[in-house]
Order: C-alpha cells, then structure tokens, then sequence
C-alpha cells in the first residue's frame, strides 16, 4: 500500500487532536500502521515555539511563521516523508494551512505565506474541524491556561480563514455532535478518498 498523509485543521478547541487520535486508533485497530504526529512538533524549535505562544514576549508575526516553517521543514524530513516512503499512514494535527490561516489573521500577505510552503509536501486529505463558533470558544474556556491566539477577537478571525478553505481535498466538517457520530463522518470521507482502505472494526465496539 502507498503511504498516505491526512492533516486535521482548525481553529482552537475545535477538536483536531481529539479526532486526528480517534481517527488514528480506528485505523490501527484495523490493522494499519499508522503514524500520528502534532505542529509544533516535540523537536527543539517546536519547543520554542510553544515556550514563546505561553510567554510574555512575542515576536513579529513573519518571525513566528517563519519559525512553524522551519519546525514543518524538519517534521517533513525526520518524520513525514520517511513514514510515507515505508507506506504507512501519517496522520497530523496540523500542517501548512495553520501557517497559512494564522499568519493571515495576523496581518500577513496570503500569496507570500502560500509561496514559502508550496516546498513541502502536499497532504492527500485534509479535514477542518469547524464547530459553530461559539462551541470552539467554551472549549477553549474551559481550559486551565491560554495562549496568545486563543481569544475571541482574533478566533473569530482564524474561523472565518478556515473556513474559506474547504475544496475536494480540504473537507470541513462540524464537530459539535457527538465524538462516536463525527468519527464516523470522518471515517466515511476517508474511505471515499482512499477506496484501498478497509475499516470494518469499529471503536465502539471494543
């Protein structure tokens, strides 16, 4: 089997680690080897770039950019395309378009954001977790600490970017049902984008 590569996208607490693990699990129960990974990444500039999202010093939206980029380029290299080049499914919460979504809420030319990622490999399936929006904001709420993306002004702003970019390969789907319901919405559009695939066994089952 080739390797395939499928990316979870959206706003904050909309739901993309949750349901990039859901899906994972799903697929290795049926018996597939899967790799599940996140943005930013556990390496030394992901680890900066979350030091820097909690912290009180912040740095120029091009900087921060550019610093998810160079954590995607080494995520590409060490993790993605060797895990693809063996045939395994790779699954991340996260890639390019957060990038390309976030930096444009910041203020940032789309064209230029688009331009420096067109270097990496592309995903074959892209979903974008987008809950009503007030569903996105309690989530994010309810959580202990915040960092500096994660409030109403500029969420509002991030929604309203992802949700321009649903397409064939980038499909939006709504996460404020039931988690068992949305995994299986997100099961059958991956069996339509991968008819090779076979998932009979089902999470709720075991």
């Amino acid at each position: 089997m080739d390797g395939k590569f499928i990316v979870m996208e959206g706003p904050d607490g909309s739901g993309t680690s949750k349901h990039s693990s859901l899906l994972a699990n799903r697929l290795i129960l049926n018996g597939y080897d899967v790799i599940l990974t996140a943005e930013p990444t556990d390496g030394s500039i992901g680890a900066t770039i979350r030091t820097l999202l909690k912290g009180e010093k912040t740095l120029s939206p091009e900087t921060l950019q550019l610093l998810f980029c160079a954590d995607r380029a080494e995520h590409v290299n060490k993790i993605i395309q060797p895990a693809l080049n063996s045939g395994k499914i790779v699954i991340s919460d996260r890639y390019s378009l957060s990038t390309i979504v976030y930096g444009s809420a910041l203020g940032i030319d789309e064209k230029w954001l688009s331009s420096v990622n067109n270097y990496f490999i592309k995903p074959d399936l892209t979903f974008i977790t987008l809950p009503p929006f007030e569903v996105g904001m309690e989530r994010i709420h309810r959580r202990p600490e915040n960092d500096h993306f994660e409030n109403v002004p500029f969420q509002k702003i991030v929604y309203e970017e992802y949700a321009k970019h649903s397409s064939e390969k980038s499909i939006i789907v709504d996460t404020s049902g039931g988690k068992e319901d949305v995994a299986k919405e997100v099961t059958n559009h991956v069996l339509k984008s991968f008819p090779d695939l076979y998932l009979p066994k089902d999470l709720k089952d075991y």
